[in-house]
């Protein structure tokens, strides 16, 4: 699911994608789960020369990422990965979708297990702005990242950048990188993070090697 579908952002520049096209090496293997419309996957491809192909649970995802000459099949993320081969993939993509899965530790373990490298992006509900919104209206927040009201969000797992980090020390996950965005513009947020950024973007090994994260 792209973040347009998933936020209900529709045209809006992605300085996310910027960062992971920036993160990934030319020349990879590439699969992006919850693809979308696949324009990431297009991204890599054309600027990164990758070799890529997506997972997309939306019909309507899946033919614009057809449409685009991408090689996508539709399916469950939730389900695993089962068609794919232990560390066929330089690179596996889960951006702005975590929050979105049901088996979201199924869904971590299969990346590490098919990709050499994972990069997960998430918007982060620790910003200051949610917390604001929550503590002065008493309602759920709303914003450009949090755009769904309760009733109708795909998204089933909010969480922040603090918890994301304590579940990868409680799953044994090294992160290799971490970038924080924030504000209009996408600045890069290297102080209080969980408080100042809108979304986190993180980099994880597959290999199981001890983490060593470096901060952007």
């Amino acid at each position: 699911m792209s973040v347009a579908e998933s936020t209900g952002q529709v045209g809006v520049r992605r300085l996310d994608y910027d960062v992971i096209v920036g993160l990934v090496e030319p020349g990879s293997r590439v699969l992006d789960l919850g693809c979308g419309d696949g324009l990431l996957l297009s991204r890599l491809i054309a600027e990164k020369g990758a070799r890529g192909a997506g997972v997309e649970i939306s019909q309507a995802g899946v033919q614009a990422a057809i449409a685009r000459g991408l090689s996508v099949v539709q399916g469950d993320l939730d389900q695993g990965l089962a068609d794919y081969q232990d560390k066929s993939f330089d690179w596996v993509i889960l951006n702005q979708t975590l929050q979105s899965l049901l088996k979201p530790v199924l869904v971590l373990d299969e990346m590490l297990r098919v990709g050499r490298r994972a990069i997960v992006g998430f918007p982060n509900c620790g910003y200051w702005q949610a917390r604001l919104q929550l503590l002065l209206t008493g309602r759920m927040p709303s914003d450009r990242n949090l755009s769904y009201r309760w009733y109708d969000t795909p998204a089933t797992r909010l969480l922040t950048i603090k918890d994301f980090r304590a579940f990868c020390a409680e799953h044994g996950i090294a992160i290799l990188r971490e970038v924080y965005l924030g504000g209009q513009m996408g600045e890069r947020r290297h102080l209080l993070p969980n408080l100042r950024a809108e979304t986190g973007i993180f980099v994880l090994a597959g290999d199981g090697r001890p983490s060593g994260r470096r901060l952007e």
